[in-house]
């Protein structure tokens, strides 16, 4: 039969538009559909017919198996929830059956049924993990890189996914910040890499580049977490990826039926106080009373009926909080289209009260196959942020006497500089809180419109597409009434901001293997751009109440900024392999920044890096080790400075310099035309190891990290009213190991018992100082010496200079107590006529010598897991640790005084601890007297402690019902303790580093201490 009579009236070019047409109308019954498209199929040649089948494993049927004909690879399918497949094929031809974790099955269709059971393989060598602009198997990978699975981040409740990271890999040290709702974590990887700029690593959300931040990513949506860590995986993204990489890939709907996943989390929280207590009323009673100058106190109150005064501020302003997170996903699709709904909604009422934080998300990811060569990946992602705060006073909890009451005989609120109090010169922060208040909204918007062309089996091109929108405002109430409204008579604060960012990159792949030849590459352009727009309104004077800026009777001030930056990049990477065995990679990137003038507008990175697969070698005769690869490699990547136009001399036009209501211009920033490029080059190499059947596993890498050019704000006279200018000031090591030990110690049928361990040892230095002019005119290298970041006046300095850590602490060196005076003592250095130095102890503060003084960093870090698996009952367990580090306990300074602030509580004396009273007393504390002014309790190592600890971040039991008579696949019910204990000798609130607004990492820890806080928590997860 001639076949241009069977084929249907319509012309088979136009069947893309036909199909996608009889999708819309007959989409409730997706078989119609494809049975129209057998229909066409079985018309157009009568050599072929349907194949059908059933995919299985041991374990039963297997959905989202990928299903081919080898002589045809465009013709393909993937089997149901159920296992189910059909396809149409010729008779004689070859199916190929492939799953991750599974072995490859090639199948002759030899009739009209064929049910396959595939076998497990070792899914160490098959998994397929997500890298830097595309997927590459494991065994070919020859970067140092670290995948985190979604359902390993959920043991620890949080809305953001860095606080989540933490022990969860080698080398990535995590600041989980404070416990307030909502409060984001600093995650550094492999150590810090620049001065100026971020420490945070890139993120980049499936393949769209969002910068230092994860944003509101809900951590549900979250399928795998890839960690880049070395140039071979980190050169691709360049100049952003100086500080590592973490790639997040969201979870995907597959071919398969509808399946919809309900997880739910409800518990209560309450606060971590540490080792850190404070007095109460009969102990603050006994301090004073053994003052050595007992006379001098003054204060009306001063009697012993102050024993029985005893209000406990901490009490009042803490309660258990409320925890609650939901969230429920829906996937379904055919082989034509694909969907994934999730909506998500985390809610926490802080432990400190008044304070409350809630977040909505939602997602749309969409894949759609119209015809063979065209996918298009459209995706909606949304997420609504909301603050009230009315938060009591953290520095209160622990700073106000326990002898003064917030309340009156009858219960009522005292005023300000109350007369009943002993402290009658601060206010009553509870009488504020009647009516003050705050609150702010965040609204983030992100929009990708996504597309591949299959021009071969061996030639993709690829677009992304994303525009990202985001919108803030803040509010502030402060009542005329209140004391930071009384002499204002109120006051109305209103902020804004709107950012846009759009980013854009068309990559081509190719992928193509021929006899014991495989080749992977790309090509890419990228481009990416930023906006945003900020107003920042003030306004007084209104009628209690009233809580618009139009009631105000004068503007305060009005402030506004726009913003703006843009890059685009080139790049390009290479993989090759050879018979499995010898791999390779060449990558190259060029990028064009705003930030820099016309001579250092454009910067390259590249990498290249081999791999060596040893256990595929015929001489390789050890049948136990399941795979063994070496791997090495060496590239660059950049970084940018944190000002938007270094490279111009500016001027500032606001109300600040302008005069008599007239405006004015006032210089602003000296530029540096000849700016550059901060680039940092890496030397690693290491090995992988998996052996028993990947019943025992281990990874370890060594690294080293030069980085030069380092961009920093460096400090000069403000003689011409600028006080700082940006330079290329120096360079800078990092060294380090890695280690990564995994093993099942039992794994039986109904029992499976796991152990993994990460180990991270960083370490850090200054090689090079940009030199400077002395008071001769000769240029040398002189220490620079820096703040901590913790922003308080009589904080720990920290010195630059080559040699030393970068958190290298500077300040006097504690001498301890004189015995016979018991007054405090520091050591400062004296050299004699031959320039030798000596350490001589003195009690006058003045002398005494600045130091180095340890670093913030720890020598050791990470955590280790376990997991055991009994039947339908499982016991996960998560511990964190550091050992080697140094913490400025700054809140000692204030409640560890010696008397010197008698204007607040302080600590009690801990374990180990003792305070002077007589000549010959061996003691840690000096003398305490009424004001003292001994100076021991100025800025001195007396303060700085070893941050080690051993945390067990959670600890989760579940169980899992069998319940499929009910249509029901899983359901799983578990109770989770997280921050169960810490095991610690610093005297602190939390051993663990704080972080800043921006992320950046402290060393230090301030008296306004939001502790950790512990969390139990019940869940629930159903699919069905």
């Amino acid at each position: 039969m001639n076949k241009r009579f069977t084929k249907p009236f319509f012309t088979t070019k136009f069947y893309p538009i036909t199909s996608a047409l009889m999708f819309a109308l007959v989409a409730p019954n997706m078989v119609m559909a494809n049975d129209y498209g057998n229909l066409i199929s079985v018309t157009s040649n009568s050599m072929q017919q349907k194949v059908s089948g059933t995919v299985t494993s041991s374990t039963g049927p297997l959905s989202g198996v990928t299903i081919f004909v080898k002589e045809k690879p465009t013709l393909a399918t993937s089997t149901d929830a159920n296992g189910r497949y059909s396809l149409q094929v010729e008779v004689g031809q070859t199916l190929i059956f492939s799953a991750i974790g599974f072995n490859k099955t090639e199948k002759l269709v030899e009739g009209a049924f064929l049910n396959v059971q595939l076998q497990e393989s070792n899914q160490a060598l098959e998994e397929v993990v997500v890298v830097g602009y595309g997927t590459q198997k494991k065994e070919s990978l020859t970067g140092a890189l670290q995948v985190v699975k979604g359902d390993q981040l959920r043991g620890t409740t949080s809305p953001n996914v860095e606080n989540m990271l933490n022990g969860k890999a080698a080398g990535v040290y995590v600041a989980p910040g404070s416990g307030q709702p909502g409060a984001k974590g600093g995650v550094v990887i492999r150590g810090q890499a620049t001065l100026g700029g971020t420490t945070s690593p890139l993120w980049v959300v499936d393949g769209v580049i969002l910068g230092s931040s994860a944003g509101d990513l809900n951590p549900d949506d979250i399928a795998t977490l890839t960690i880049l860590k070395d140039a071979a995986s980190t050169a691709i993204y360049g100049s952003q990826g100086a500080n590592g990489v973490v790639v997040v890939t969201t979870k995907n709907p597959s071919a398969s039926g509808t399946s919809i996943n309900f997880s739910t989390k409800i518990g209560f929280n309450q606060l971590t106080n540490g080792n850190m207590k404070m007095m109460n009323g009969a102990e603050l009673y006994d301090y004073y009373a053994s003052f050595a100058n007992q006379s001098a106190i003054k204060f009306p109150r001063w009697n012993a009926d102050l024993r029985d005064s005893n209000f406990d501020w901490w009490k009042v302003a803490t309660q258990h909080g409320f925890t609650q997170n939901h969230n429920i996903s829906i996937q379904s699709g055919t082989e034509k289209l694909q969907s994934y709904l999730s909506l998500g909604y985390y809610n926490e009422l802080g432990a400190v009260k008044g304070y409350e934080y809630d977040r909505y998300n939602f997602r749309m990811n969409t894949v759609y196959k119209p015809t063979t060569w065209l996918t298009v990946k459209p995706t909606l992602v949304g997420a609504r942020r909301g603050v009230e705060d009315r938060q009591y006073s953290t520095t209160a909890m622990y700073s106000n006497f326990p002898w003064d009451n917030p309340y009156d005989a009858d219960g009522n609120l005292v005023g300000h500089r109350s007369s009943s109090w002993v402290n009658n010169a601060t206010t009553n922060y509870l009488y504020d809180l009647q009516w003050n208040h705050s609150a702010n909204t965040n609204y983030e918007f992100s929009g990708n419109m996504d597309f591949d062309i299959k021009f071969t089996n061996w030639l993709t091109f690829s677009s992304v597409n994303n525009y990202r929108y985001n919108t803030y405002s803040a509010a502030g109430y402060t009542d005329p009434r209140s004391n930071g409204g009384e002499s204002v008579k109120g006051r109305l604060t209103d902020y804004r901001s709107e950012y846009a960012r759009r980013y854009t990159s068309q990559i081509l792949k190719f992928n193509k293997s021929w006899g014991k030849h495989a080749v992977n590459a790309l090509a890419a352009y990228e481009f990416n751009d930023y906006w945003d727009k900020t107003l920042d309104v003030y306004g007084t004077g209104f009628i209690p109440g009233f809580e618009v800026l139009n009631v105000v009777s004068k503007p305060e001030r009005t402030k506004g900024a726009i913003t703006e930056w843009a890059m685009q990049s080139m790049l390009s990477n290479v993989n090759y392999a050879y018979d499995g065995k010898y791999l390779g990679q060449l990558s190259f990137r060029r990028d064009g920044a705003s930030n820099f003038g016309d001579n250092a507008k454009y910067g390259n990175f590249f990498s290249v890096s081999g791999g060596w697969n040893m256990n595929r070698e015929s001489w390789f005769n050890a049948s136990w080790v399941d795979n063994l690869k070496l791997r090495a490699s060496y590239g660059s990547v950049g970084n940018r400075p944190s000002e938007l136009y270094p490279q111009y001399s500016l001027y500032s036009v606001s109300s600040s310099s302008g005069y008599n209501e007239n405006s004015g211009a006032l210089i602003y920033r000296i530029g540096n035309k000849n700016l550059t490029w901060e680039r940092t080059f890496t030397t690693g190499v290491g090995f992988d190891a998996a052996m028993f059947n990947n019943r025992a596993r281990v990874s370890f890498d060594y690294y080293d990290k030069k980085t030069d050019n380092i961009l920093y704000n460096v400090p000069i006279s403000g003689l011409t009213g600028v006080t700082s200018v940006y330079k290329n000031i120096g360079k800078m090591q990092n060294r380090g190991v890695e280690l990564t030990l995994g093993g099942d110690i039992v794994r039986k049928n109904d029992l499976t018992w796991s152990l993994d361990i990460n180990i991270g040892h960083n370490k850090n230095k200054l090689t090079e100082l940009i030199k400077s002019k002395d008071a001769s005119g000769n240029y040398v290298v002189r220490p620079l010496i820096i703040g901590d970041g913790l922003g308080i006046a009589g904080s720990a300095s920290r010195v630059l200079e080559p040699g030393l850590p970068v958190d290298t602490y500077y300040m006097p060196i504690w001498a301890g107590v004189n015995v016979e005076t018991g007054a405090p003592e520091w050591y400062k250095v004296e050299t004699d006529q031959n320039g030798n130095q000596t350490q001589v102890k003195t009690s006058k503060y003045a002398e005494a010598t600045l130091q180095k003084a340890g670093k913030a960093s720890p020598d050791l870090f990470g955590g280790f897991n376990t997991s055991i698996t009994y039947k339908q009952f499982d016991l996960n367990a998560s511990f964190g640790y550091s050992i080697g580090g140094k913490i400025y306990n700054y809140s000692r300074q204030e409640y560890d005084s010696d008397g010197t602030y008698t204007d607040r509580n302080q600590m009690k004396l801990q374990d180990g601890w003792s305070r002077w009273e007589k000549p010959g007393d061996i003691a840690t504390h000096p003398i305490a007297k009424y004001n003292n002014n001994d100076k021991g309790n100025s800025t001195s190592t007396r303060y700085l402690e070893d941050s080690d600890f051993l945390r067990l971040r959670s600890l989760t039991l579940g169980y899992n019902l069998k319940l499929q008579q009910y249509h029901l696949k899983n359901v799983r019910v578990f109770f989770t303790g997280e921050n169960l204990f810490t095991i610690t000798n610093y005297s602190g609130v939390d051993p663990e580093m704080s972080v800043n607004d921006s992320g950046a990492v402290l060393g230090s820890a301030g008296p306004a201490i939001y502790p950790a806080t512990r969390k139990f928590m019940f869940g629930l997860n159903v699919t069905f």
